[in-house]
């Protein structure tokens, strides 16, 4: 076991891998549950030209409750729920890349960049076309004027809520094929690759780092899961200020159907300026700061619930 300051990092091998995920299903279902309001805000406000529909993050909320309802602020949900498979991907990769980079480098920021990274790549190959069906039905009602794909009329739709849900997916699916071919579930992946691997590389040294900082300031007896909940946001909003730019970038090129990441780029500081490059910033870092905590918070817990029975008894939370 590798220490970092006070905080004793589990590895790979301390797990239990059956315990450890049957309850990351779970915890990675409830965690994009209560963060995916925040999301869907992020998304139209990038999307939007300049402030045309809502002027920030607390305006889009109030506007799309009081227009859509709460169902507004979760549409796209239930396509989203696929990203559960990503999700183990992105653990099973981090760890393991970990495991394996520990072989040549006992540095643990090297391991947290490394792994971070690997995870990423592989989790965004299988989130891409998922995010690109949920994005354009995030756009619907309020926003629908952005995107190049809409849902059908909802009267027949209406009889059945598993019709509702799913007859709008099949729809967008069905267009997104239609104009794009397969090569449109997979628009704006570099562009991905370019904001998330960068993202998750930075976030995980920087929780270590935080972690390992915050142990030192604080009491000896102080539970090592609430230093780690306070790192996992530090960490969030340094690593969502460095790579807002290309995330912007990411949606536009996503909702909109550009093909050009370096286009894009260069259009959006000619149209709006280099202010567009913080478009979303604040509701990515709201939206980070309980994702974090909700992340370290079961992620770390899932990890001593998962811990081999003859080490139990060695763990300090």
């Amino acid at each position: 076991m590798q220490q970092k300051g006070a905080i004793q990092i589990i590895e790979w091998e301390d797990l239990d891998k059956r315990k450890f995920y049957s309850l990351g299903v779970f915890m990675t279902l409830t965690t994009r549950a209560t963060v995916y309001p925040a999301s869907l805000i992020r998304t139209r406000l990038q999307v939007q030209k300049g402030k045309s529909l809502y002027s920030g993050t607390f305006d889009a909320f109030c506007k799309i409750l009081r227009a859509e309802g709460v169902r507004g602020l979760y549409r796209g949900f239930m396509v989203n729920t696929f990203t559960l498979v990503s999700g183990q991907a992105y653990i099973t990769t981090y760890e393991l890349v970990r495991k394996y980079v520990s072989q040549h480098s006992p540095s643990n920021t090297v391991k947290s960049v490394v792994a971070g990274g690997a995870a990423s790549l592989v989790a965004q190959t299988i989130t891409v076309p998922i995010d690109v069906v949920s994005q354009h039905l995030m756009m619907q009602g309020q926003g629908e004027h952005l995107t190049r794909f809409k849902t059908k009329p909802k009267m027949m739709l209406a009889a059945s809520k598993r019709r509702l849900t799913f007859g709008q997916t099949r729809d967008i699916t069905v267009q997104i094929f239609a104009a794009d071919g397969f090569r449109g579930f997979y628009r704006g992946y570099i562009a991905s690759l370019l904001t998330y691997i960068p993202n998750s590389a930075l976030w995980w040294p920087f929780y270590h780092f935080y972690a390992e900082q915050l142990s030192l300031l604080a009491p000896s007896e102080c539970p090592h899961l609430i230093l780690q909940a306070l790192a996992g946001p530090m960490a969030a909003a340094t690593a969502s200020t460095i790579t807002n730019p290309m995330d912007v970038v990411r949606a536009r090129v996503q909702v909109e159907g550009r093909s050009s990441v370096i286009e894009t780029f260069k259009q959006l500081l000619a149209e709006e300026g280099v202010w567009v490059m913080t478009k979303g910033l604040s509701a990515r870092i709201i939206s980070s700061t309980p994702t974090s905590v909700l992340i370290v918070v079961g992620y770390e817990t899932l990890k001593r619930l998962s811990l081999r029975a003859d080490l139990i008894d060695s763990r300090h939370w």
